[in-house]
């Protein structure tokens, strides 16, 4: 009994230990030291719609073009979830194709989440020793991205610029989680498991940690105006995006409302170790007794964290140029 208590809680601290490092980079897009003025961080991000940017005196379209809408942005999300499971979560080329799984029982059903972050040799696990590429969540190598940033316009409504355009290379990770159960049909059974499909090269769907049974996220959004980063209340991902205290905000503005994420875990003992069904009840996710639990004679334990989500795209508000 001792033994399974002790494995359960390292598999979970294994599992949260990695959601939680992950989230925490969901977003990361720094300043590059050799920026153009026309664009200081990597093209990995569009800017909301209504990102209240103004602009005054003579400036010309191009130069807003340039700022506000550039044609290499690669994503409107840096995080996105399911309640349930993704219906694409292998075929999906960025978090904006995703899709979930439409049913009504889904609430019922584990989580999915998935994050992108600029990735360098640094915020990820190198696959080689010399001059390691920087590696998605399973540690196969990122491809590079080559963008070309333009140069400052000058001159309204010219669209001449005053210095040459400027290659740029970085790498994107997009690393996708899910529960899933291991495709063996011997012995051992199936085992459901904290899965990640990851962008890498040749990058498939893995296992990371075992004997998890369920996945449940909700999300912490802030006040709806003046983007206070106060925690308002904890949404699942539906509500998310049919909150009515929501309307006015396009999806991808919605997910850029979410300050922190509570993750909750249900894992399960690797062998049967209660003599009885009764010394095998627990509680769940939602902090519901199970009185009728499966017939495995398992222990089953719920472990939760809340991670605060680091690196929030803020827009900013340009008052003249």
């Amino acid at each position: 009994m001792a033994e399974a208590q002790g494995r359960m809680y390292e598999d979970a601290q294994a599992a949260l230990t990695i959601l939680t490092q992950q989230l925490r980079m969901a977003g990361n897009n720094p300043d590059q030291t050799d920026r153009l003025d026309t664009s200081v961080k990597d093209p990995i991000y569009t800017k909301p719609t209504s990102s209240g940017l103004t602009y005054s005196g003579d400036v010309s379209p191009e130069f807003v073009d340039a700022l506000v809408t550039p044609a290499l942005e690669l994503s409107n999300y840096s995080i996105r979830g399911c309640d349930g499971a993704f219906s694409n979560v292998t075929a999906a080329t960025s978090l904006d194709e995703l899709d979930c799984v439409a049913t009504a029982a889904v609430i019922a059903e584990p989580d999915s989440i998935a994050l992108s972050y600029q990735a360098d040799e640094f915020n990820t696990v190198p696959a080689i020793a010399s001059a390691p590429p920087p590696t998605d969540c399973l540690g196969y190598a990122l491809n590079k991205i080559k963008a070309e940033i333009p140069g400052i316009p000058v001159g309204p409504g010219l669209g001449v610029f005053s210095s040459v355009p400027k290659d740029v290379f970085y790498f994107m990770a997009d690393n996708r989680f899910y529960i899933d159960t291991s495709s063996a049909t011997a012995t051992p059974p199936s085992v459901p498991s904290l899965y990640c499909q990851g962008n890498g090269i040749d990058s498939k769907a893995q296992p990371l940690v075992e004997n998890i049974e369920d996945m449940q996220i909700t999300y912490g959004v802030e006040i709806p105006d003046n983007q206070t980063r106060t925690v308002a209340g904890y949404m699942r991902a539906d509500e998310l995006l049919v909150h009515p205290d929501l309307t006015a905000f396009s999806a991808q503005e919605r997910w850029r409302k979410v300050v922190t994420v509570r993750i909750c875990l249900l894992l399960r003992s690797e062998n049967a170790v209660v003599s009885d069904s009764a010394s095998a009840r627990y509680f769940n996710c939602a902090g519901t007794l199970e009185t009728s639990p499966p017939d495995d004679l398992r222990l089953r334990r719920a472990y939760s964290t809340t991670v605060m989500l680091r690196n929030w795209l803020e827009i900013t508000a340009h008052t003249s140029l």
